[in-house]
């Protein structure tokens, strides 16, 4: 290799800028040397601006008159840049005297003087500037002004204003001003969206299962989101390979038209082979035998199409059943052998570990609910010492269905279960809640057209105490006492424009910490009739035994005092022979049952209620009635949205003679849709009047009510497209039909949703007397 003058030269002059550039520093590093030992004569501070002189000697360890240390001054200079507000700060260290003159220079974080949208137009400045993590007036920190950008970007990408582009002006930043310049582009529609290369699934139910569609509940349109599409390429290829389909391939790809307003989306699927299950076989168990297990277990069956989902399923419900009957450690190992033809055998590879029982069970968490809350509830599950212990029940992950009964129960954020220990031949429990409100005061409103607009305040409790007496003002005050032992007390008001009622009850779940409940109520009760204006107050005393077969058997007690006054000048006799005050004393035995899987929305099970009461004072007759629910899933789609069926039969009769206030009436929501509430009734001859006719309904001694809806889920299980048909009859008029649609929307809420329906109904079979109502809707209490 040659070098030419050249290189020499550079080669010069780079070594003498090295030296020029080093010298100052080497020169403070052999001046500090010299300085090392010698008395601090002051100390400075240089550079501060928002941060007060004491504010930076409280980092600072070395003081005036002692001697100076290297290490020291470098460490105080670390203390102070870790103040917050501080970029960055060092000391300098200059002869003064034969002295020490020490000064640390401070350097603090520009603050944050503006912050402006400049091109905002489509989405207001609060709201973008919700996406960032500073304010104005905050130290600027280029780590969260970047993450901003991005932020507010995607919030915007989010919205479909897909071309959105946002930069940060560098200049205005340097001097404190945040300002994010942006480019908002055209927002941008769901014009088309095409499936291609799809055989084994038609369009309609690919497009069932993704949010990328063209308009939504049919009626608004959607825009383009990248990630919405993204997660749509996902939900497709699980939706095939949940089929068999394990090597499908789907991509996207998006054209935009000229003015970048509309998108046509297409997803190619490229389906590949469909496997097939071959044989299913399992191993290593002992306790079962493979019948019991392929019996009460398995979904995969051979000649059935393969999925990677159905075999976890089965493996983690081979694994439930063991460790449901006290075997904690089982697991269940899959092996997939693929053969010719497309088909996959399995083998279910068992290891069964050994069984444990119940030790002790230690609970924790708890603060505001008393043990022996959660303890009686284990009780009544039947996980208790001695026992096997069901580690499907308690799978310690707090999604377990005793962990479930306790959260909903006890009323706490979360529930765990889990076993510890390492005794042969138990484990103890440690149950740790996460605790939640408990107690509540609302405010809301609600409108139905059977009930009109109703306010709403109630206070409740779910965590009450009625022997928690509080120790002092405050503590009742704060809502410190009367809490702690699991009982509900609920007081409500709801004035309404039709009706208006008060109520206050109280529940014991567990009288005498068994699965006893024991309830006690009073309220009021005001509506304007047809012809008359009624006036209720109740006392109750209900008391109810639960069974571990999920039946639940009780009686109740009611005295109650039914005023009807304010009659109309044509009043049918049926009603004036009870104006005035009525007392009543009613004993009634009933029992019900409910399977359903969820309180809310329930999607399989029935419900069941029935019961006998017989009462007595100024009117003497008997009330039989029943009603059973029941709930089928008819469909799931794509996105594991469920179409549910509700089936209702509701029946009652009176025994003796009732008065009309007790009697039975039809029409309405939650009866027969598509008629008034109290349409359906036999109607009393007017009084009073030259022509008399079968006007004002007075009530029927039965009632049958059979009633199918099903609930379609549109964009989510939020809205739901109703379908029903409602028949049913009373003692006169024959049997009436209806049918309808409507949407039912959801809201969710602190205790569980709260319902909004908008049905329209045609009747189908109607009386003459019978009153109509195309359109009827209910509005829940919103808090």
């Amino acid at each position: 290799m040659t070098f030419r003058k050249e290189d020499f030269t550079r080669a010069g002059l780079l070594l003498l800028a090295m030296m020029v550039f080093a010298y100052p520093a080497f020169a403070a590093e052999q001046e500090d040397v010299n300085l090392q030992g010698k008395r601090i004569a002051a100390i400075k501070i240089e550079g501060n601006v928002t941060l007060t002189r004491a504010q930076v000697l409280a980092k600072v360890r070395a003081r005036a008159g002692e001697t100076f240390d290297r290490s020291t001054a470098a460490e105080d200079a670390r203390r102070i840049a870790e103040v917050d507000g501080v970029e960055y700060s060092y000391y300098n260290a200059s002869p003064q005297d034969g002295q020490v003159l020490l000064t640390y220079v401070v350097v603090e974080k520009n603050l944050v003087r503006a912050l402006e949208f400049p091109g905002s137009d489509k989405i207001s400045e609060n709201r973008l500037s919700a996406e960032l993590a500073f304010k104005q007036g905050d130290y600027l920190d280029l780590f969260l002004v970047n993450n901003g950008r991005q932020a507010i970007e995607d919030l915007y990408h989010k919205r479909g204003y897909v071309f959105t582009e946002i930069t940060v002006d560098r200049e205005k930043l340097e001097v404190g001003q945040v300002f994010y310049k942006i480019e908002e582009g055209p927002r941008v529609k769901v014009k088309e969206v095409n499936f291609v290369g799809n055989e084994a699934l038609t369009d309609k139910e690919l497009d069932k299962g993704i949010k990328t569609r063209t308009r939504a509940l049919m009626l608004w349109p959607v825009y383009y989101k990248e990630d919405v599409a993204e997660e749509d390429v996902a939900k497709l290829t699980a939706a095939y390979q949940d089929r068999g389909y394990l090597d499908v391939q789907v991509t996207k790809s998006v054209e935009f038209s000229e003015n970048r307003k509309k998108a046509y989306v297409t997803f190619t699927i490229d389906e590949g082979p469909k496997y097939t299950v071959g044989e299913v076989s399992i191993t290593g168990n002992e306790y079962f035998t493979d019948a019991e297990l392929q019996t009460e277990n398995l979904k995969l069956m051979p000649g059935q199409s393969y999925s990677e989902e159905r075999s976890d399923f089965d493996a983690r419900k081979i694994q439930y059943h063991y460790r449901e009957i006290g075997f904690i450690n089982a697991t269940v190992d899959q092996k997939r052998s693929f053969g010719d033809g497309g088909t996959v055998d399995v083998e279910f590879q068992v290891t069964e570990g050994d069984r444990f029982r119940i030790g002790k069970v230690n609970i924790s968490g708890n603060e505001a609910v008393k043990g022996k809350v959660i303890r009686r509830i284990l009780d009544e599950e039947e996980f208790t010492p001695g026992k096997w212990y069901d580690a499907d029940a308690a799978r310690g992950n707090g999604q377990g269905q005793l962990e479930n009964t306790v959260k909903r129960l006890a009323l706490t954020e979360s529930t765990f279960i889990q076993p510890t220990g390492d005794a042969a031949d138990h484990r103890d429990a440690n149950v740790n809640v996460v605790e939640s409100r408990t107690g509540s005061i609302m405010f809301g409103a609600g409108v139905a057209s059977n009930t009109g607009l109703i306010g709403q305040v109630t206070l409740d409790q779910r965590n009450f105490d009625l022997f928690d007496y509080p120790d002092s003002f405050s503590e009742f005050i704060t809502g410190q006492a009367f809490k702690g032992a699991g009982q509900r007390f609920k007081a409500s008001f709801l004035p309404g424009t039709e009706e208006s009622s008060f109520s206050v009850t109280f529940t014991e779940p567990y009288l005498y910490d068994k699965p006893l409940a024991l309830d006690f109520a009073a309220s009021g009760f005001t509506r304007v009739q047809e012809a008359y204006d009624e006036n209720r107050l109740k006392g109750y005393i209900g008391l109810e035994k639960r069974y571990a077969d999920d039946w639940r058997r009780g009686i109740a007690f009611r005295v109650e005092n039914i005023s009807v006054d304010d009659l109309e000048p044509d009043a049918p006799v049926e009603i004036r022979d009870v104006k005035g005050d009525n007392g009543l004393l009613g004993v009634k035995a009933f029992i019900r049952k409910d399977t359903t899987d969820n309180r809310f929305l329930p999607t399989s099970g029935y419900h069941f209620d029935a019961g006998y009461e017989q009462v007595g004072g100024d009117h003497n007759f008997g009330i039989v009635s029943a009603t059973q629910r029941w709930y089928k899933t008819l469909h799931e789609d794509l996105a594991e949205r469920k179409t549910v069926l509700e089936t209702k039969i509701k029946a009652g009769a009176i025994v003796g003679d009732a008065p009309p206030f007790e009697r039975f009436y039809a029409g309405g929501t939650g009866s027969l849709r598509g008629f008034e509430y109290r349409g359906v009734s036999p109607r009393g001859l007017q009084t009073n009047v030259a022509n008399p006719e079968y006007e004002d309904p007075i009530g029927s001694d039965w009632l049958l009510i059979g009633s199918a809806e099903v609930a379609v889920p549109l964009t989510s299980d939020v809205f739901s497209w109703l379908f029903f048909v409602d028949t049913g009859a009373v003692e006169t008029g024959g049997v009436r039909a209806s049918v309808g649609t409507g949407l039912q929307i959801l809201l969710p809420q602190w205790f569980g949703p709260v319902p909004m329906r908008f049905e329209l109904a045609a009747p189908l079979a109607k009386d003459e007397t019978d009153d109509t109502q195309a359109f009827s809707f209910s509005v829940g209490a919103l808090f």
